[in-house]
């Protein structure tokens, strides 16, 4: 591997030096004059990469979007890939890095998994600045009226860690503060990080945090950021973390990394000011929704293409034997033995999601992640299951074979994106209800038999209705490990109820947060974290 020099992979989207702000020899940040200089271009086409239910054998839809874009390049064609800065959470808990692997990452992994360039430490200095003003106004007179017990907003830590789910303010002497409970979350899942992400432009970007709703008053009036009167300190804490990351693949083609929100809590796509300047960039532009197509993929089509006015080309839905087996019930132990029963009983996920993607009206390509434990049998039975469904599909190996192993998935993607129109629309219409907008995607997507809402959604719904801003789109909240919100339901659960436990205004971000099942915010590390496995690094 043989990286280049940052500037040269800039010239190959024919940006100029002066736009560039160099991390190094091998990262670099864009300046926001760039769009401005090149928005009346036509944008280039959309592929938006996702993946079926994720389970333990691992799908690869990051190395697929890498793969994808290495195989592109092979047979001369020009991309360019968007993807999601990693959490330290997963780096350091159970998932680990996020750029890749094999022959098929972004570069350089390590710094791209750790600090990269600052722009996770500027998220949760500017979410933590902001609780403590917080704080600090109810304990230098409270001239707000806020009430402490309504305080929404959370500190946050870029780290798995449960303690810190639900803890104790102010302990001790009254010069600690005013003594009342609070929480944090994981910086990824925080309302700002979405802001980042769901923003046009730094301007957008401005207005939505003034209109984030911190708290409400002892009458129960919404107190907004922007009545804390700390609206440029923010701005001048992101101003950096607002300009989209230049990086490349071990194959020397472009990336852009930028935001990163959790897709089982958030809406798991990375940031639309990197999509939209990508797509003045390139001809043809990847990005990956994170996890399933259940709920990165729902979300980048109901929420992110339609507030960023995004026409979505085609999609790759990834997916693998391996997986599709332990769908089909057989233990990850065993998954290097043949199992044709399991293989196709399994394959109802993938089809699934594939019809789910089809109700969008955008043509799909589903990417086999090969790996070597394959049989013969069971690739001309998915083969076959895939064919008799009129799917078109391409079986790639960009882990050991890195662009050169992409090429098939390349040409079947640009064959789509040259020969079946899309007609992409979002699922459902602002207009419905609150109730309506979940009940679709519980019906539609998940194929619940009904949803129920708990006491605590009803009232919070009933609140956001009084607010006048019902006309959201709604994020749901749920396990990224079943179509359910219960994740031991592998494969196609049918019959199931949908418990809504919570729904949450993000008034900035212009989201209606919907929490399913045991959904968490903070999340908590394995018994044996990524970080411990580092040790057999050195």
């Amino acid at each position: 591997m043989e990286l280049q020099d940052i500037t040269k992979i800039a010239k190959k989207l024919n940006i100029n030096d002066k736009y560039l702000e160099t991390y190094g020899k091998l990262k670099a940040k864009i300046d926001d004059s760039l769009y401005e200089e090149i928005k009346d271009r036509e944008d280039g086409k959309l592929v938006l990469v996702t993946a079926i239910t994720p389970t333990k054998a691992g799908e690869g839809k990051t190395t697929m979007s890498i793969s994808l874009l290495d195989g592109l390049a092979k047979i001369k064609e020009k991309a360019l890939l968007c993807l999601r800065e990693p959490s330290l959470g997963p780096v350091f808990g159970l998932k680990g890095g996020a750029t890749g692997g094999g022959k098929v990452t972004v570069e350089p992994s390590e710094d791209i998994n750790l600090h990269f360039t600052g722009d996770m430490h500027a998220l949760t200095s500017s979410i933590n600045l902001i609780s403590a003003v917080i704080d600090n106004h109810i304990y230098q007179g409270n001239e707000l009226n806020i009430d402490p017990s309504k305080i929404t907003w959370k500190r946050a830590l870029d780290m798995n860690d449960r303690e810190l789910r639900q803890v104790a303010l102010g302990l001790g002497r009254d010069v600690n503060g005013i003594k009342r409970e609070d929480g944090f979350e994981i910086t990824v899942a925080s309302e700002l990080m979405a802001i980042l992400c769901i923003s046009k432009d730094r301007n957008d970007f401005k207005d939505r945090i003034k209109r984030i709703i911190v708290a409400f008053t002892y009458d129960d009036e919404p107190v907004y950021l922007k009545d804390l009167k700390i609206v440029n300190a923010v701005m001048k804490l992101m101003n950096n973390a607002l300009k989209p990351n230049l990086v490349q693949t071990r194959e020397n083609n472009p990336c852009l990394i930028h935001g990163g929100p959790f897709a089982n809590i958030a809406h798991g796509c990375s940031s639309l000011i990197a999509t939209k300047l990508a797509l003045k960039l390139s001809p043809i532009v990847i990005t990956e929704a994170g996890f399933a197509a259940d709920l990165g993929a729902e979300k980048f089509l109901d929420i992110k293409a339609r507030v960023g006015n995004l026409h979505v080309d085609c999609a790759v839905l990834v997916a693998t034997i391996r997986a599709l087996k332990m769908h089909g019930g057989v233990k990850f132990e065993d998954l290097s033995i043949e199992n044709l029963d399991a293989l196709k009983e399994g394959s109802k996920n993938m089809l699934q999601h594939y019809y789910n993607l089809r109700k969008y009206d955008v043509p799909v390509v589903v990417a086999l992640n090969h790996f070597e434990s394959d049989s013969k049998a069971e690739i001309e039975l998915l083969s076959s299951i895939l064919k008799e469904n009129n799917i078109p599909f391409a079986f790639a190996d960009g882990f050991l074979n890195g662009g050169d192993g992409s090429i098939e998935l390349a040409r079947k993607v640009k064959e789509v994106l040259d020969t079946k129109p899309s007609r992409y629309h979002p699922l459902y219409k602002l207009e419905d209800t609150i109730e309506n907008k979940i009940t679709t995607i519980a019906k539609e997507i998940y194929r619940a038999k009904d949803v129920e809402f708990s006491p605590l959604a009803k009232e919070h719904i009933e609140q956001i209705k009084a607010l006048k801003r019902d006309n959201l789109v709604v994020c749901m909240a749920k396990t990224q490990n079943s179509f359910s919100d219960n994740k031991t339901l592998l494969n196609c659960p049918r019959d199931f109820i949908l418990k809504v436990n919570d729904v949450k205004l993000k008034n900035g971000a212009d989201f209606i947060v919907v929490m399913c099942g045991d959904i968490l915010t903070m999340p908590g590390l394995p018994k044996v974290p990524a970080a411990v496995k580092m040790e057999l690094d050195q």
